[in-house]
């Protein structure tokens, strides 16, 4: 049986840390669904990312490099950190400084790049998307097929396919829609182990606050 424990074990997505920077293979551009993330965490947290006056709804979670399979993480590099002002440059499309902060130290060093061009690169990536505007007019939570999120943004971006973008869930609820990118930001298919979109048939979508 420990043969076949450990073959399970060794079967999943290859995750490490502390990978030399700059070494991966494209981007993977992750939207959160702000309303998704505040009721399953923000609120409790008392996160100013909850305010309604922010009125948000896709925020930037991260831009992370990503292998062909698996990903590197907290990376070695000699680029600085970001300053206090970087991070807090970032709240308005990642809804709070620490996450900007917690992003880079995961990701954003993996990425080859100094602090001030990830973010650069990140916002880039984030204004090339079209989010859907049909999404923010939704008034009262609504269970949908989560595949109708994916053709929302298809629609919006007639450019991308299919296999491009991959939208999650959590807690039975709409949680993020993720596209590939290469490292010069242009859509890209994604690797297989990124391409495991929800299935579900009726998950939860709140309304933007």
């Amino acid at each position: 049986m420990r043969w076949l424990f450990a073959l399970l074990f060794c079967a999943g997505p290859a995750l490490a840390e502390g990978e030399q920077a700059g070494a991966f293979d494209y981007y993977v551009l992750s939207l959160s669904w702000s309303p998704t993330w505040c009721a399953l965490e923000g609120d409790a947290r008392g996160s100013e990312q909850c305010d309604p006056a922010r009125d948000l709804g896709w925020v930037l979670h991260g831009l992370w490099p990503q292998y062909e399979e698996g990903w590197p993480s907290f990376c070695r590099t000699t680029a600085r950190d970001p300053s206090r002002g970087e991070t807090a440059a970032m709240a308005d499309i990642m809804g709070t400084s620490g996450l900007a902060w917690y992003q880079w130290k995961k990701h954003g060093r993996c990425s080859g790049l100094d602090a001030e061009e990830y973010f650069e690169a990140a916002r880039k990536a984030y204004d090339l998307v079209n989010r859907p505007e049909i999404l923010r007019r939704i008034d009262d939570p609504i269970r949908l097929p989560a595949s109708v999120i994916e053709d929302a943004f298809l629609e919006a971006n007639p450019d991308w396919h299919a296999d491009m973008l991959t939208i999650t869930c959590k807690s039975g609820r709409i949680q993020e829609a993720r596209l590939c990118l290469t490292e010069d930001l242009e859509p890209r298919t994604c690797g297989a182990d990124v391409v495991r979109d929800c299935r579900s048939d009726n998950a939860l979508f709140d309304p933007i606050r």
